[in-house]
């Protein structure tokens, strides 16, 4: 058999949900089934260095274009030209084609495809979207006419297969939920910390440290951009009545985030307001648990990594009670209206003073984190271009 996958989300050189969702499955799912054929498509007109252990699988073959990527959806969106499969199959032709994202993907008649629907975050809250994103989504991505042409469709949440349904109106038969999992690095860890610096007792006997994290905090990981809702996190953090305690931002920027550190700058409480920027993959772990809780106050998500990953860790959480989240944490985490700075700010505050509800939330938590597998989502998702 002969499936072909498309990683043209890869070029992005960023870390988000899509990415992180896209190299954890085709780790597992590559190495499930050596008999067959896997066909990588990688476009990027500026070089990407690619490397994943994955690549070099003898059942997987990489093709890389470097196709300047507004000619390419254009020709793609509007001729639908080049065949992408037509480009692939150079050991037989392609039974299905897998895309781990709604990217426009034109094929010749004769092969399936199968798309994955992470959110449809962009036609909730248009608002959040910066111009230029909205005119990608609108005339060069067209992900309405993509999940109607899909034979079957990956949705990530049971949110997610709704909003499809409801907005899109793809029939539900046609779209399998299928949960994400969490990496197998995001587990309590014994840490020792001193002050400004995070140290393991490995990197103590190293002499390794990792500067500018405080030894009492609140975390928030994820993209800095206005659906997270930073600045009601930032609001709510003011409104704290330990004054010890800072608030810890980690992650990159995305789309329309000044306003977001103007209004950290302009905060009463800015001195205790730390972003770090981005964050390396091995670093993340550790930094979740250092936190003293995690929120995640967002006002849209498909699935939602982080939470996930901080209950992993043993971290008590808090989430916003919309879309996915409720889906993600069960009953493991506090889940709150996220335009509610009152709200907001009692969570953070109990997550902090009631030990009760502290042991409480990290038991359930680590429960919780426990059902969510990359290995059984790549089972199940190789079911689904199989069968």
């Amino acid at each position: 058999m002969n499936i072909g996958i498309d990683i043209r989300v890869l070029a992005r050189g960023a870390r988000t949900g899509v990415e992180e969702y896209t190299i954890n499955l085709l780790s597992c799912l590559l190495t499930l089934e050596p008999k067959i054929n896997f066909h990588l498509f990688y476009n990027a007109y500026r070089k990407v260095d690619l490397d994943y252990n994955w690549l070099n699988l003898n059942n997987v073959k990489l093709k890389d274009f470097r196709i300047p990527n507004r000619f390419f959806f254009t020709t793609a969106r509007y001729f639908e030209w080049p065949k992408i499969d037509k480009l692939l199959g150079d050991r037989g032709k392609l039974d299905i084609y897998f895309n781990p994202h709604f990217f426009v993907a034109p094929l010749t008649d004769g092969c399936k495809k199968v798309i994955t629907f992470h959110d449809l975050s962009f036609e909730h809250h248009p608002e959040f979207f910066s111009w230029r994103k909205r005119v990608w989504q609108k005339f060069l991505m067209n992900t309405k006419k993509e999940a109607q042409k899909a034979d079957k469709i990956i949705a990530v949440s049971e949110s997610t297969k709704s909003d499809l349904i409801n907005l899109y109106r793809i029939d539900s038969e046609k779209i399998k939920v299928i949960y994400s999992g969490v990496g197998k690095q995001f587990k309590p860890m014994k840490l020792e910390v001193g002050p400004r610096f995070v140290r393991t007792s490995a990197e103590v006997r190293q002499n390794k440290v990792r500067p500018l994290i405080p030894e009492k905090f609140i975390l928030y990981f994820g993209t800095i951009e206005p659906r997270k809702n930073l600045i009601g996190l930032i609001k709510a953090f003011e409104l704290l009545k330990d004054k010890s305690i800072k608030l810890v931002i980690a992650g990159t920027k995305g789309w329309l985030y000044q306003d977001i550190f103007k209004i950290a700058s302009q905060s009463k409480r800015k001195k205790d307001i730390i972003f770090t920027g981005f964050v390396k993959e091995e670093d993340k772990p550790y930094l979740y648990n250092l936190a003293q809780s995690f929120v995640y106050p967002s006002f849209f998500e498909g699935f939602g990594f982080p939470p996930l990953e901080a209950m992993a860790c043993g971290i008590p959480t808090i989430v916003s009670a919309n879309s996915s989240l409720p889906e993600v944490v069960g009953d493991a985490a506090l889940m709150v209206n996220p335009k509610n700075i009152d709200e907001l700010a009692w969570a953070m505050e109990e997550s902090l003073v009631n030990n009760q509800l502290r042991e409480r939330l990290i038991k359930k938590g680590l429960t919780q984190a426990q059902k969510f597998s990359w290995q059984r989502c790549a089972q199940q998702t190789l079911k689904v271009l199989t069968e």
